[in-house]
């Protein structure tokens, strides 16, 4: 089998009369070659390189959650994002919410709901129960409408959304609250 040399063109430059070769100057390399070339580990291929991989994950995990915990905007999920979701969140946590307290509640009413099965207390429970998910509401909606009436005095439109954001940030217990409050209770952030 014969080698094989590589093809050029040869072109004459009418400007000098030269003859002027183009190609790419090296044989085509074969399939063995182009595959060797290639070959290359798709993860670490030494302990210590995936022991390195490993350790800056977590740093870099351990570095977006102090981040998202202290309400950095680039590390918090996209429904925590905007002016707008920090006011929100600013002026729920600078005040009392009736969803704070709505979780011991449920779960004192439950536990008299077991205790004292088919009796008058259970029943006057579940109607508590109503009444208090009722206030819940309510304190929810009066909230937004305050928050609202902000935005619109400041000449912002509402975001779509806001009032669930505000019902799931009002519901949780102030000490699991994600970003964690910025504001202290009564410290209430203007816009």
């Amino acid at each position: 089998m014969a080698k094989a040399t590589p093809k050029t063109n040869v072109t004459v430059n009418p400007a000098d009369d030269e003859l002027v070769a183009h190609g790419k100057g090296r044989p085509t390399p074969s399939r063995r070659e182009r595959e060797a070339a290639n070959k290359r580990p798709i993860v670490g291929s030494t302990p210590a390189d995936k022991k390195a991989a490993r350790t800056r994950l977590n740093s870099d995990r351990e570095r977006a959650r102090v981040g998202m915990a202290n309400g950095e905007e680039r590390y918090l999920p996209a429904k925590d994002r905007g002016e707008q979701r920090r006011f929100i969140r600013n002026t729920i946590d600078a005040r009392w919410n009736v969803g704070e307290v709505m979780m011991p509640v449920l779960i004192l009413f439950l536990l008299v709901g077991f205790l004292a099965a088919q009796t008058a207390a259970a029943s006057y429970s579940l109607l508590f129960v109503w009444a208090f998910v009722l206030l819940f509401v309510l304190d929810c909606a009066v909230l937004w409408f305050m928050l609202r009436r902000k935005f619109a005095a400041a000449g912002q439109d509402f975001q779509r959304g806001n009032f669930l954001y505000i019902l799931t940030r009002a519901w949780q217990l102030r000490f699991l609250r994600l970003p964690k409050p910025q504001v202290k209770r009564g410290q209430h952030p203007t816009l």
